[in-house]
């Protein structure tokens, strides 16, 4: 394995949970996951977005800043490598998104205090997918609070991914579009997402379509 730390990430319903855990019993890598189900603002934020953006951001950044803290910075000596279903930087892509700009500024000062003490991931892979997809993928498995959950708000985060990424040419990030593939399935599909752990990237986007 070329990479320690590997970040999936993706839109909400790319599957991004799901390639995580298969990579980690396949490859036998410490498995991290966000922890969003456990987090009370977050049914009420898609029913309320403007009274609720700014206390579920922070939430979620303060729990994902400790849980990243305490896993990523301790080594399992039994794992090969640990992979997590999100970076933290995502908290600053939904908080774009979702906030007010009086809010967003000051978010973003403490977002930057915080991910100056983290480890940031060798090799991010982002699950492309069109926004018709992910509706599909989200009503199909049926969490009641993701119903409200509109194609503009998952276009306003998809466009959020792709500005961080033109920003962003320090790391790894691999764009794999998988429209047209079903790696939850398919092992065919699977074995071309993990194939990808053996090659040489540098740093900056790659594009892969297979």
């Amino acid at each position: 394995m070329r990479y320690n730390y590997i970040a999936i990430e993706g839109n909400i319903g790319s599957g991004k949970t799901s390639l995580a855990k298969m990579i980690a019993n396949d490859y036998n890598a410490k498995l991290i996951l966000e922890r969003f189900e456990d987090n009370s603002f977050l049914p009420k934020f898609y029913k309320d977005p403007d009274k609720y953006a700014f206390p579920l951001e922070m939430s979620f950044l303060a729990d994902r800043y400790q849980q990243l803290k305490k896993e990523v910075t301790t080594r399992d000596l039994f794992k090969t490598f640990t992979i997590a279903d999100y970076f933290i930087d995502k908290s600053l892509i939904f908080a774009r998104k979702t906030l007010q700009e009086d809010e967003y500024s000051l978010y973003s000062i403490l977002f930057e205090i915080i991910i100056s003490s983290l480890p940031r991931p060798d090799l991010i892979i982002f699950l492309y997918s069109t926004i018709a997809r992910l509706k599909q993928n989200i009503i199909s498995r049926g969490r009641s609070y993701e119903k409200d959950i509109t194609p503009s708000y998952l276009e306003k985060i998809q466009s959020g991914y792709f500005d961080y990424f033109k920003l962003n040419k320090n790391s790894i990030i691999l764009i794999v579009n998988t429209q047209e593939m079903d790696f939850v399935e398919n092992i065919s599909d699977y074995r071309k997402i993990t194939s990808l752990f053996e090659q040489n990237f540098t740093s900056g986007i790659h594009r892969i379509t297979f």
